[in-house]
């Protein structure tokens, strides 16, 4: 039986990347987004990668910030597909660009709902389908984290706070789940070409390539390369990877 997994943020960049990288693994998968359009995801581009992955995939629109959305999105995975092994919460957004003191309120309102909440929401109704599966101890959730996660990032505060409180979150889930078999992991990408990227660059006004300096590798990441990471914290074999950061960063947080 194919292994099948839930994503978020799935319509482009590092979850459009995670899904082509599971489907190309053997599993089934269950793409959300919210896809409210520019300059998030469009529902276009959802409907475009389940296109081409046929008959291994379904794609909902599902804001990761409406848990009953969600939890609806689980349930018709499990009736179709009969289980579910790995989550991965990819959804995300930027906001920055100023000091803490000048950033409005609505921005860090926005990332801990979208960031942080939306990876507490996405655990909150996949685990329990993890555990009452048919095989718990092969189940993974994933979180996509940043650097930011673990570093302090100028005129990024409200985006470093959502993405150390989704550290805290996975870090909580995997104690919770101690004795399960179902593991939690955080993969932290740096600087990699995605829609998220250029926005971030336009806060400083300045190209892309600009961010790479900090990584050792000195070139932005692919998101095939982070979602190949991605993909072996889901596998069975992932499952030592449990309650930690794996920072797939090029070398920022070295």
């Amino acid at each position: 039986m194919s292994r099948v997994a839930l994503v978020t943020g799935a319509a482009r960049g590092i979850g459009a990347a995670t899904v082509s990288r599971l489907i190309t693994d053997g599993y089934r998968v269950m793409a959300l987004d919210s896809c409210e359009g520019p300059p998030l995801a469009t529902r276009e581009q959802l409907e475009s990668l389940g296109e081409s992955h046929g008959d291994r995939i379904l794609t909902r629109v599902a804001d990761v910030r409406d848990r009953d959305s969600l939890a609806d999105a689980v349930a018709e995975t499990v009736r179709l597909w009969g289980r579910l092994d790995v989550a991965v919460a990819a959804a995300g957004i930027m906001r920055g660009g100023r000091p803490l003191w000048e950033t409005p309120d609505e921005d860090l309102d926005d990332l801990l709902d979208v960031v942080a909440k939306g990876v507490w929401n996405t655990a909150a109704v996949t685990i329990p389908a993890m555990l009452t599966g048919p095989h718990p101890p092969g189940c993974r959730f994933v979180a996509v984290g940043s650097a930011a996660g673990s570093q302090g990032l100028f005129r990024l505060a409200a985006y470093n706070t959502a993405k150390h409180a989704v550290v805290g979150i996975v870090k909580g889930l995997a104690a919770d789940l101690v004795g399960t078999g179902v593991t939690a992991s955080v993969v932290s990408p740096g600087s990699t070409d995605t829609d998220m990227l250029g926005a971030t660059a336009s806060l400083y006004d300045v190209h892309t390539n600009e961010l790479v300096g900090h990584q050792l590798i000195r070139r932005v990441i692919d998101p095939a390369e982070i979602a190949a990471v991605i993909a072996f914290c889901a596998s069975p074999a992932g499952g030592v990877v449990n309650g930690t950061v794996v920072h797939a960063d090029g070398g920022f947080s070295g």
